[in-house]
């Protein structure tokens, strides 16, 4: 699939039907997530894979009842360890630079699960202290970025975007 096409027909699916994810194509995904950039090479990322049901209540609970988490094949806790960025740039890496990190990580992995004819959607409404306690993060390791990933049970169409001439500025506002 043409990298532009996925970008444009990717949508955020919140009804999934009940079939597995090969370990094969979940690799694929997750190895397309890791390709993204980071600052200073850093790599902050950690992934946990939540497939187990009574795990997934966790994190259905931990985002304000979203229950569509739980339907999903594998739901992809993207983590950051501030740490790791941290160390080389201080507090704008804490603070900033991991989170774009895995921001990016996220964006390859919707991307390639839509290529592969997955669904996936963007959940960032959570308590994060309640997902990084029902993934046991240690400390250090910040839960961002949840993405639940299987096979959709929806076609959602085309959300509207502000026309790009209205977004742009050349040299300054």
């Amino acid at each position: 699939m043409d990298v532009f096409e996925a970008i444009k027909g990717r949508r955020s699916i919140r009804s999934f039907a009940p079939e597995p994810i090969p370990d094969a194509d979940l690799e694929k995904i997750l190895e397309a997530g890791i390709a993204a950039p980071s600052a200073g090479n850093c790599q902050p990322w950690e992934f946990v894979i939540v497939k187990d049901p009574e795990n997934k209540q966790k994190l259905v609970q931990a985002a304000r009842g979203q229950s569509f988490l739980a339907e999903a094949a594998v739901v992809v806790v993207i983590c950051a360890d501030v740490n790791r960025t941290a160390g080389r740039y201080g507090d704008r890496g804490r603070n900033l630079y991991c989170i774009q990190d895995t921001a990016a990580v996220a964006q390859n992995i919707h991307l390639a699960a839509y290529a592969l004819g997955y669904g996936t959607c963007w959940v960032g409404a959570f308590d994060e202290k309640a997902v990084a306690a029902a993934i046991k993060a240690p400390d250090g390791v910040r839960p961002l970025i949840m993405i639940p990933i299987g096979k959709p049970r929806e076609k959602p169409k085309p959300t509207s975007r502000a026309p790009l001439k209205e977004r742009t500025h050349l040299e300054s506002f």
